[in-house]
């Protein structure tokens, strides 16, 4: 049997994440084409439109429905303009762990987006589908994901060295691969406390459907 994830909106005090739509393409081929997430993650480089399409029509929707995860689009709640993805993956039912990864787009830097997103998607797990783990891995060198990461209360637990490629920029202007090691962080429910995010100056939100 195939355990999924529910189909499901997330809806916080400034954001909604929600299923990938055609109308999110645009703005997703440009974040995705952003010089840091090329960087640091693998997606494909340069990142065209057919890619886009492909994610939000085939590849987003297939990692609910084949139980390995899922995939949200983050957008602001005023405006519905896409500032990021929440991605759960590699999602273990029977120890109710998986690990989640995220993007945020260039210009929504800065603004707590990726805190707030990540800490709603982790609460829906943890209350709502009665998780017990989420992970996170980090490259050595990405300090901003390593401060979400802080922010919403996870804990480091080692590295797994020479784990991961990253790609750096070459005086011409191209891309090349590097190896860097992985920073572990995992969540656990007891981790979570009922007042982070208003410590972290956020309104509460446990608005999902």
């Amino acid at each position: 049997m195939t355990h999924t994830f529910p189909d499901v909106s997330i809806s916080t005090e400034r954001l909604v994440l929600r299923p990938f739509e055609d109308a999110d393409i645009p703005a997703f081929t440009e974040m995705m084409n952003d010089e840091l997430t090329t960087a640091w993650t693998s997606v494909p480089h340069p990142y065209t439109a057919q890619d886009a399409q492909d994610w939000v029509r085939r590849i987003a929707p297939a990692e609910r429905t084949t139980g390995r995860g899922i995939v949200l689009a983050v957008t602001e709640f005023l405006t519905q303009r896409l500032v990021g993805t929440v991605h759960l993956r590699n999602t273990d039912w029977r120890t109710l762990a998986t690990e989640v990864a995220y993007v945020t787009a260039p210009w929504a830097r800065g603004e707590g987006y990726a805190t707030e997103s990540v800490l709603a998607v982790a609460q829906w797990l943890f209350r709502n589908q009665r998780f017990e783990r989420m992970e996170l891995r980090t490259a050595a060198d990405n300090t901003a994901s390593q401060q979400v990461a802080q922010k919403i209360g996870c804990i480091s637990e080692g590295v797994l060295r020479n784990a991961w490629i990253v790609r750096t920029q070459t005086d011409d202007g191209g891309w090349t691969d590097v190896r860097t090691d992985l920073i572990v962080w995992s969540l656990l429910p007891e981790d979570l406390e009922a007042d982070r995010m208003t410590e972290a100056g956020y309104a509460s939100y446990t608005d999902w459907n």
